[in-house]
């Protein structure tokens, strides 16, 4: 194999590798959901404490964010990805030791803290590698690897059902522990150019001076709207869509599970690459077709919400659920590489964990206040056609970021 061909391969190399991490990152964020059984058997706690323990690794990851997006700014980004890898691994593999429910709270607090670094570096990686028409695609890939992480979170209940909710921290703990360690000699970060914007951007970045430079660009702060709005919609639809299905249509807890999360993530993962893919092909006849696909998308997305809800046939209600769901991936395919657009290589992955932090923080609220409403006798129906207005208003915000001209050049 030539220089040449290495070099068009490392791109791809870096993006396979990468989706190993994004798996096993939600795979050991998630797994714990699945065992309650086992773990409330083996440490007793109340309902209330149980899910306390998700809720602490949500606020933890929520609020670190932005600074973990400001350590890849700063820093190495291949070299915060190996670190927050092998922390979270270790800490997977910790919590394999925890005795009582203050232990486990502090390991779901790290946990937090630890993955916090991830997402925001490996997605600036890959647009340092991915400059070209291939950006769509290749965030798709990665993205397909955090779906396939969530879908994937049932092994851990298998895993304590088959041995004990021990056993599978130890496996995917020490599983990421040597994954890091191989990786050191893999992962690496872009080759660095010698012009002069590589030059400043390889300037070191204070935390304060990147938040009054995000923050004063106004392109960035409509990307800011419009992914608190999509995250809002997100969490309820995951959150009580399996409620839904049961109670319109009648159905058992295990068929309104299968129905909201079989088909649903399959979607996904089918729509962040199709997604990508139709984006970084459109890309070469226009340089805004990574704003005009989740556009488009979200434009279909809010009819499929409103058609779901208001059918009374169960076939009528998945399909358009499938839709929604297939569409709105493609937000999810291109948000760094529209992020890439208004925001340069300085403050990308800073930017990516304000993100973060706000679709963090506005979803759990949008989860809570869907069971307020529920509480008040509204029921899901009527909240998901508010979601299908809320992806409106979405879809309004992407038509008001205004590509940098400078930035619009790499597509």
């Amino acid at each position: 194999m030539t220089i040449r061909s290495i070099s068009k391969f490392r791109p791809w190399l870096i993006v396979g590798l990468l989706f190993i991490i994004a798996l096993l990152n939600y795979i050991d964020r998630t797994m714990i959901t699945t065992m309650r059984s086992s773990i409330v058997g083996s440490i007793p706690m109340s309902d209330a404490e149980f899910g306390l323990l998700t809720a602490v690794f949500l606020w933890v990851y929520g609020i670190f964010s932005p600074f973990a997006g400001f350590l890849a700014d700063r820093y190495s980004k291949s070299r915060v990805i190996l670190f927050s890898l092998f922390v979270w691994s270790l800490v997977t593999w910790m919590t394999s030791f925890a005795t009582s429910f203050h232990e486990l709270l502090l390991t779901r607090a790290l946990m937090g803290i630890s993955e916090a670094c991830y997402i925001p570096a490996a997605l600036s990686l890959i647009m340092d590698y991915h400059k070209g028409p291939t950006r769509s695609m290749a965030t798709g890939i990665h993205m397909a690897g955090i779906m396939a992480g969530q879908s994937l979170g049932f092994l851990g209940g298998w895993l304590a059902e088959d041995h004990s909710w021990n056993y599978a921290f130890t496996v995917f703990g020490i599983f990421g522990i040597c994954y890091s360690i191989i990786l050191i000699f893999l992962l690496k970060d872009a080759p660095k150019s010698h012009d002069k914007v590589t030059e400043i951007v390889a300037e070191k970045v204070k935390f304060g001076l990147s938040l009054k430079v995000l923050f004063s660009n106004r392109s960035y702060l409509f990307i800011v709207l419009f992914f608190a709005l999509i995250s809002v919609v997100s969490w309820l639809i995951v959150g009580w869509l399996p409620t839904y299905f049961q109670e319109k249509f009648h159905l058992s807890q295990t068929q309104a599970g299968i129905y909201s999360t079989g088909y649903v993530f399959t979607a996904a993962i089918v729509g962040v690459l199709v997604g990508g893919a139709l984006t970084d092909m459109w890309s070469r006849q226009n340089k805004k077709a990574r704003i005009w696909v989740p556009f488009i998308g979200l434009c279909l997305a809010a009819p499929a919400i409103f058609i779901a809800n208001y059918s009374s046939l169960l076939a009528v209600s998945l399909v358009c659920f499938i839709l929604y769901t297939f569409v709105k991936s493609f937000t999810d395919t291109n948000t760094m590489p529209i992020l890439s657009l208004v925001v340069d290589g300085r403050y990308r992955a800073t930017g990516y964990g304000v993100l973060n932090f706000c679709g963090t923080l506005v979803g759990g609220i949008g989860l809570y206040f869907g069971g307020a409403l529920r509480d008040a006798d509204i029921n899901l129906d009527v909240i998901f056609q508010f979601a299908s207005l809320l992806i409106i208003l979405a879809a309004l915000c992407m038509l008001m970021v205004k590509p940098s001209p400078n930035l619009l050049a790499e597509k």
